[in-house]
């Protein structure tokens, strides 16, 4: 599943560009707007809040998955990390050709470490999530 998800979801290809100062600024409205919406499907996914965590998804996603059931699916069998995380931190900010990627550091219930890029998008003035997509180590030298 993460395959599918991260074959068919995400369509974009990793940039090395830096968000302006400003949106790397901790206080910058685009910044905290992007981790507030993460932070918030985060914690709806840990609640099991199915619907809410699908209502931060983008259009996109949403059709894809169709429904909220079907989004926990995929969450639950191939996310564990996102699901049952005992820690999450908050890594680097930064601009892609297909918009903004936040990069989200997690130690999944294995204990082990999990990185993850959240590609975002906004939809009537509001930051969805457009794509997660794991990242290997060695894409993390990259």
């Amino acid at each position: 599943m993460r395959t599918f998800f991260a074959v068919i979801v995400i369509t974009i290809v990793y940039g090395t560009a830096a968000l302006p100062p400003a949106a790397q600024a901790q206080g910058s409205d685009e910044a905290s707007s992007i981790r507030a919406t993460i932070g918030a499907q985060l914690d709806a996914i840990q609640q099991d809040d199915w619907d809410r965590a699908f209502s931060y998804a983008s259009p996109g996603i949403q059709g894809v998955f169709g429904d909220p059931e079907t989004f926990s699916q995929m969450v639950r069998g191939g996310y564990p990390m996102v699901w049952r995380p005992q820690s999450v931190e908050y890594g680097e900010l930064r601009m892609t050709p297909g918009g903004p990627a936040q990069r989200m550091i997690f130690v999944g219930p294995d204990g082990q470490l999990y990185f993850a890029d959240y590609y975002m998008e906004q939809t009537d003035g509001v930051w969805r999530i457009k794509g997660v997509q794991l990242v290997e180590g060695d894409e993390l030298a990259a």
